[in-house]
């Protein structure tokens, strides 16, 4: 049984977006904006090298990870206000 107190927070939840085209650009573009970003640090290669990118993996999968938390953050804060 559900309790009633999920079903008061179920309520005031906002609406999920489903994935689209545009949801999977506005991801990728974020991912690669941090990824340019990534030069900035002092240190971005060291540890093992990425095949053709010049930075080392840990820098490359850290810019990844983070690029999607933002785009997430962007596909949800465009899904809240109705842009998207």
């Amino acid at each position: 049984m559900i309790s009633s107190i999920l079903l008061a927070a179920a309520a005031s939840v906002p609406a999920t977006p489903v994935w689209s085209p545009t949801v999977g650009i506005i991801i990728s573009a974020s991912s690669l904006v941090v990824l340019l970003l990534s030069f900035a640090i002092k240190y971005p290669k060291v540890g093992p090298q990425m095949p053709l990118l010049p930075v080392s993996i840990p820098t490359f999968i850290g810019a990844m990870a983070f690029g999607h938390v933002i785009g997430i953050g962007i596909v949800l804060g465009l899904t809240n206000i109705g842009r998207l």
